[in-house]
Order: C-alpha cells, then structure tokens, then sequence
C-alpha cells in the first residue's frame, strides 16, 4: 500500500505536530506501507521522511523544480521525482497513493487536500481523503463541512468522507471497511420499465 501525505514545508509552534508526525510515519513504515509526499526535507515534509527511512520504510518524494531549492529536495529518498510544474506533482502524488493524509499545514497543504476530497465527491477516484487531526489543527474544517450538509450544500455522506484519524493504526482500520460515497452526479439507476401487453 501506498500512502500519500501532505504536510507543511514549515514545522508549525507546537512539538505535537512534529512528534505526532514522526510516529505517524514511522508507524506507517513498520507496516510496511510505503509513503508518497512532496519531496522536501524541511518542516513537517521533512520530518515525514526522516522518521519513515529510519524505520526502514519506502519514501517517494516527488517535487517541481521551482521548489528544488526553496523546500530543499531531500537527497535520501528511496525515489525522488522532479517533475515541471505543482500540478504535474499532484497529479502524480494523487496517481501514486491508495489513500491521502493531511498532517497540520499552510495553505499548500490545505489546496492539496481540497483538490483530492473534491475529486473524491464528484467520482473522479474512490480512495480515503483523511486528515491527522494533531491538536485538533482540523477540527474547524470538519466542522465546516458538517455546516455545509446541514445547509445542503453537500450530502451527509460528503460531508462525512472527510476522516479525521488520530494515528496509523486507525488510517490501516479504515483502508479495510472503506466505502467512498456515490458520486456527486451519479443518479441511481431508474428501475426497469414495466412492460403492460395490450
């Protein structure tokens, strides 16, 4: 398995988020799922890395060349992808991962998260969009899309695709009960036409 995840290029003010970060990846690696991210050896990216290659774990990095330099591309990885362009890069993190992990991050992050949970509710893929929920960093976006299913802007069930987990071991639970939610346009198919000799 293959766990994409996306975290800050910086490691935030509070130790929880690196710590948590850390034992997230390493618990990861010990499982022997491999780890898609976005190729920096900085903030919490960084500590991602570290913490999986020193548990013996696969790390794919992927990262445009305008980034290169800025979030310093780690030069350890097991694979490290310099692709063009940030959407070249998604694509490729989303394309890689059997599941997606948002770690506490700024507004890369966030853009990252929203374009594979979309992509999720309108059926464009069918894989777990989760959020590690360190210091409750999430807790207002979940509450945000409860807000938007309880004023129909989304379904109870988009809403609830979102899914906070606190640790591997509950990111691994869920990859074996999951079921996406129907796709944002996918009606159900009409019952058959009855046919009424005459």
């Amino acid at each position: 398995m293959r766990v994409t995840i996306y975290a800050g290029s910086s490691s935030g003010n509070r130790p929880a988020f690196a710590h948590e970060a850390a034992a997230f990846a390493r618990q990861l690696a010990r499982s022997g799922a491999d780890i898609v991210y976005g190729g920096g050896s900085v903030g919490l990216m960084g500590v991602v890395a570290d913490a999986a290659l020193e548990a013996g774990g696969k790390v794919i990095g992927i990262i445009p060349t305008s980034l290169a330099d800025a979030e310093v591309a780690h030069t350890s990885l097991t694979e490290l992808h310099v692709v063009d362009t940030m959407q070249e890069r998604k694509q490729l993190m989303e394309s890689l991962g059997d599941c997606f992990v948002a770690m506490p991050g700024g507004v890369g992050t966030l853009e990252e998260t929203f374009e594979v949970w979309a992509a999720l509710v309108l059926g464009h893929h069918s894989k777990p969009v989760t959020v590690l929920n360190t210091e409750n960093y999430w807790s207002r976006l979940l509450s945000l899309a409860a807000k938007a299913a309880h004023y129909g802007f989304m379904t109870p069930l988009e809403s609830a695709s979102l899914v906070p987990v606190q640790d591997a071991g509950e990111l691994l639970a869920l990859m074996d009960t999951w079921t996406p939610p129907r796709p944002r346009w996918q009606r159900p198919a009409p019952a058959d036409a009855l046919t009424v000799a005459g």
